[in-house]
């Protein structure tokens, strides 16, 4: 298990939980950071904050330190294939 600022570009990791006030988890599940969506990380400014996160089909910039708020675990392949609106790789490239 890890948290979600860990993650490089172009890599998923599944939603476990969120460390966060209660205030900004409610605000991050009603844009779908919800316990097992899949989080994949698209693009990390120059300086390295913010980042953007695909999640739920909405793109979604979080600072390094809420980032680091929300733990995940390793997405698997089968974590891949059950979400239809995985960030391809062209998508990736895309946002960059």
């Amino acid at each position: 298990m890890s948290v979600l600022s860990e993650l490089n570009v172009g890599e998923s990791g599944v939603l476990v939980g969120l460390d966060l006030p209660e205030s900004v988890q409610n605000h991050l599940m009603h844009m779908g950071f919800v316990p097992d969506a899949l989080v994949t990380v698209l693009l990390r400014a120059p300086a390295g904050d913010p980042t953007v996160y695909g999640v739920d089909g909405m793109e979604i910039a979080l600072r390094r330190e809420t980032a680091a708020a929300i733990r995940v675990r390793a997405a698997e392949a089968e974590d891949l294939e059950d979400n239809e609106d995985a960030y391809l790789p062209e998508r990736i490239e895309a946002a960059q």
